[in-house]
């Protein structure tokens, strides 16, 4: 499946944050959960996203039951992965490099910030053996 076609929504998202936070849910559940309303067009709604989401292989949905149970099949920091390297790859050419530059210091980072990002390249740099 392409990269256009693994991305997210911002309406998918929204489900799959619902998922991440409270855990699985139903249809219902999770119109009341993201959405705070109920009708048939909202639990419609739902519905073609979840079927979505399961199409991009972001959600798994348990037939089991009476009713169709709905869990992440991805985790927050897969799909942050995934979105951070289709930046990438549109925008610098594939390199990480002028992303994370331009995250770094556009924002600026706290000391504790700037701590942890010396411990991940240590990290990094032990376990390729430098």
């Amino acid at each position: 499946m392409s990269q256009r076609n693994q991305d997210v929504t911002e309406a998918e998202l929204a489900l799959l944050q619902a998922l991440w936070d409270a855990g699985p849910a139903t249809i219902r559940q999770l119109v009341e959960r993201v959405y705070r309303q109920s009708g048939t067009s909202v639990y419609a709604t739902v519905q073609k996203l979840l079927d979505r989401l399961e199409a991009k292989g972001c959600v798994a949905r348990d037939r089991g039951g009476p009713v169709h149970l709905f869990r992440a099949a991805i985790d927050r920091d897969e799909l942050i992965g995934r979105r951070l390297r289709a930046v990438a790859d549109s925008l610098c050419g594939g390199s990480l490099s002028p992303l994370l530059t331009h995250l770094v210091e556009g924002k600026g980072l706290s000391e504790k910030e700037r701590r942890e990002l010396r411990a991940l390249v240590e990290r990094l740099d032990r376990k390729r053996g430098r």
